[in-house]
């Protein structure tokens, strides 16, 4: 419940709430209509609901051609009953228990939806909304930045309110939503500076997507390269390749596989093994940490000449603007001082033509910071092309690892196993054995043996499901440098 009602017991909309809230909001004619028993509520476009200890939406459907709704400080848990209210403009839902978004199909009108302060994790459903330009869904339970793209779709939102949720305190999270959404004009109550929406403009017109992709790439702080320690081999992309790990998934589960340890020469076999397909894990375990390493410092370089980018240019403005302020209260003074005829209007001509240069050069040095940024997220995109394409190119086959000498290693070994069981086999069918101390094999041993289309079934079953996690390891490596 909200926390501003403790011991109040919450309610549902009804006839007579609704009749109340039109008394104390219309006039006091409207009032006298509106007590009359069959008033026609057709003629309501307002209506305040607001710390009504309300629980649930219902009774509003007669509200027909309501333009402005507010239900907000309540306890209401679920957008519902507001289908028929398709003339809504403004609907204020904030401060209320509210956990999706659902229930604004029909209000193709709405221009002001307010969200603030509910419990909402994701935002959805709301491609109905084409004329919404004010959003304000901060102080919720979003915590995936990348989410805020879905507003994408809304073209006309020109104000929104996020702030209070978790992923605000990303790393550059105001310069990810304005990438994603140009249109803003404001965000969390402050103006979006227009030399940032006509840098990204200039993105999207001169180069495509691919530079406003990087970009955001740069707004989340590079995403999982700001990793480190246990981590690092995540973000490497070589997670399970360190040490035995990658040889112990191949047979954790493969009970049959086990059972064979106790044929003669299986165990020399299965301990030789693992030490080559561990060593093979260990090189590309070791070479994927380099190849993170320079993902990183690439990373680092982009932040620094960024840094250096923009401190340059804050320090030349500060320096124009200072110089400017000098000189206008100098001539500020000189025209207090001459009061009036041919200096002082000489001295107004100055200043005007002053503030076109300082306009002049503060233009210039837009377009200058404009261009130093564009060059360096192409440099920034090339870099990081080479370095993924190279890393994509060793994982598959220059560097011989699994489509190669894993894959290899690993039919090898199935064909020594085939033999040595197969070999086993026509010794124990020889010697038609029967008690296990004669022959010093285990019963389940001499059970499995004791078939040789189940054994030779079972042993390519296990290769193929080997076979399977080597080839899966290596896709989850290329998906995520894709990914990345």
């Amino acid at each position: 419940m909200s926390q501003f009602f403790s011991n109040v017991e919450p309610t549902i909309i009804d006839d007579e709430m609704v009749q109340k809230a039109i008394e104390e909001k219309c006039p006091e004619d409207l009032g006298d209509l509106a007590r009359r028993e069959n008033i026609n509520l057709k003629v309501v476009t307002e209506l305040q609901l607001s710390f009504k200890s309300i629980l649930q939406i219902d009774n509003l459907w007669p509200l027909e051609n309501l333009t402005k709704l507010q239900l907000d400080n309540n306890f209401i848990e679920k957008i519902e009953g507001l289908k028929s209210l398709v003339h809504l403009v403004w609907l204020d839902l904030s401060f209320n228990n509210i956990e999706v978004i659902e229930g604004l199909d029909t209000l193709i009108k709405l221009q002001d939806l307010s969200l603030y302060s509910n419990r909402i994790s994701k935002i959805e459903h709301m491609d109905t909304l084409q004329e919404l330009q004010i959003f304000s869904i901060g102080k919720n339970n979003l915590t995936i930045l990348e989410d805020v793209v879905y507003l994408r779709r809304l073209k006309n939102l020109q104000t929104l309110n996020l702030s209070g949720n978790p992923f605000c305190s990303t790393e550059h999270y105001r310069l990810f939503v304005v990438a994603h959404l140009p249109s803003l004009v404001y965000l969390d109550f402050k103006l979006v500076r227009h030399s940032t929406v006509r840098f990204l403009h200039s993105l999207i017109g001169k180069s495509g997507n691919s530079i406003l992709q990087s970009l955001c790439f740069v707004a989340l702080g590079a995403g999982s390269l700001q990793k480190s320690g246990s981590q690092k081999h995540t973000t490497a992309f070589v997670e399970y390749l360190n040490g035995s790990l990658l040889f112990d998934s191949l047979y954790a589960e493969d009970r049959e596989a086990a059972k064979l340890a106790s044929v003669p020469g299986v165990k020399d076999l299965l301990e030789e093994y693992p030490s080559w397909f561990v060593l093979l894990s260990e090189n590309l375990y070791n070479y994927g940490l380099e190849e993170y390493e320079k993902r990183e410092a690439e990373v680092s370089k982009f932040y620094k000449r960024l840094h250096e980018i923009l401190t340059v240019n804050q320090q030349e403005s500060k320096r124009i603007i200072s110089d400017f302020e000098s000189r206008n209260q100098r001539r500020l003074d000189e025209l207090y001082q001459a009061g009036s005829g041919d200096i002082a209007e000489w001295k107004r001509a100055q200043g005007k033509e002053d503030i076109q240069q300082l306009w002049d050069a503060l233009m210039t040095l837009e377009a200058l910071v404009s261009n130093d940024m564009e060059e360096l997220l192409q440099g920034f995109k090339r870099s990081i092309d080479v370095i993924a394409s190279t890393f994509i190119e060793t994982v598959q086959g220059i560097y011989p690892f699994h489509s190669v000498q894993c894959r290899t290693l690993e039919n090898e070994h199935h064909e020594k196993l085939v033999e040595i069981v197969i070999s086993t086999m026509k010794e124990l069918e020889e010697k038609e054995f029967e008690e296990e101390s004669e022959d010093g094999f285990p019963d389940e041993v001499r059970k499995l043996l004791s078939d040789k289309t189940t054994i030779v079934s079972t042993m390519d079953e296990s290769h193929c499901t080997s076979l399977r996690r080597i080839d899966k390891r290596e896709s989850d490596m290329l998906c995520n440098i894709y990914q990345w």
